[in-house]
C-alpha cells in the first residue's frame, strides 16, 4: 500500500473523529455568527485541487456579505472594513477553517498538503507547476503553513510545496500537523492587508482578474 492510500484512510479517521469531538464548538461558532452580522454561515469559494481541479472550499463565514469575491484577505486594501467581529477571531485563531474537516470527507482536501491556491491564482498556480506542488492533495494545513505562512513570497511559498510534494511522508505530515499547532498558537504569519513584498503580488493577481 503506498502512502498516499494510508495518508487518505488516516485523514477519514482523523477528520470524522474531529467532526465529533468539535460539534459542540462547530454549534457555538455558529450561533456567534449568526448574532454578530447578517448573511450565511458558510462561505464557499472555488480553489485548485490535485491535479489543478477545481472544488468549492468551506469556512465559517468571517466577512461581510458585501465583501469582494474571488480576492485573497492580505490582497484587500482594507481587510478591516470587510471582517466582522467575531470573524476577527476565528481568523486570529484559524477557527475558521474547521468547516474544511467535511472536505477532507469528501476526499478534495487532505489534512496536510499545500493550501488549495483560489482559481485564479495564476502565479501561484503556475509557480507550483515547476516544483510538482499541484500533484499531490491540499491540505487544511502544511509546510508553508508552518514557515512564513502569508508572509512568504509566491516563490518561496510554491518551493516550500514542491519540497513537501517531492518528500512526502508520515513523518513530514507530522511534523506539520504539530508544527501548526505551535503556529496558531503563537498567530504567526497572519497577513490581513497586502504590503510590502506582497505588493508584486498583489498587482500581478489584481491584473489577471480583470481579465476575465
Amino acid at each position: 500500500m503506498t502512502y498516499l492510500k494510508i495518508k487518505r484512510i488516516i485523514d477519514l479517521i482523523l477528520s470524522l473523529l474531529a467532526l465529533l469531538l468539535l460539534s459542540p464548538l462547530f454549534l457555538l461558532i455558529i450561533i456567534a455568527i449568526k448574532m454578530d452580522s447578517k448573511g450565511p454561515i458558510m462561505f464557499k469559494q472555488k480553489r485548485v485541487g490535485i491535479n489543478k481541479t477545481h472544488f468549492n472550499i468551506l469556512k465559517f463565514r468571517t466577512m461581510l456579505s458585501e465583501t469582494p469575491r474571488d480576492v485573497p484577505t492580505h490582497l484587500l486594501d482594507n481587510p478591516d472594513l470587510y471582517i466582522t467581529r467575531i470573524g476577527k477571531f476565528l481568523r486570529k485563531t484559524s477557527l475558521d477553517e474547521l468547516p474544511q474537516i467535511i472536505n477532507i470527507i469528501k476526499g478534495e482536501m487532505s489534512v496536510i498538503g499545500p493550501r488549495p491556491a483560489l482559481w485564479n491564482q495564476y502565479d501561484l498556480i503556475a509557480e507550483r507547476d515547476k516544483y510538482g506542488a499541484n500533484n499531490v492533495p491540499v491540505g487544511l494545513t502544511g509546510l508553508a503553513q508552518i514557515s512564513g505562512r502569508d508572509e512568504l513570497t509566491i516563490e518561496n511559498k510554491a518551493r516550500l510545496d514542491g519540497n513537501y510534494a517531492n518528500h512526502i511522508s508520515l513523518s513530514l505530515d507530522v511534523k506539520c500537523f504539530f508544527g501548526t499547532i505551535a503556529y496558531v498558537c503563537k498567530k504567526d504569519g497572519i497577513v490581513e492587508g497586502g504590503t510590502g513584498t506582497l505588493t508584486k503580488n498583489k498587482v500581478s493577481t489584481m491584473k489577471e482578474m480583470k481579465k476575465k
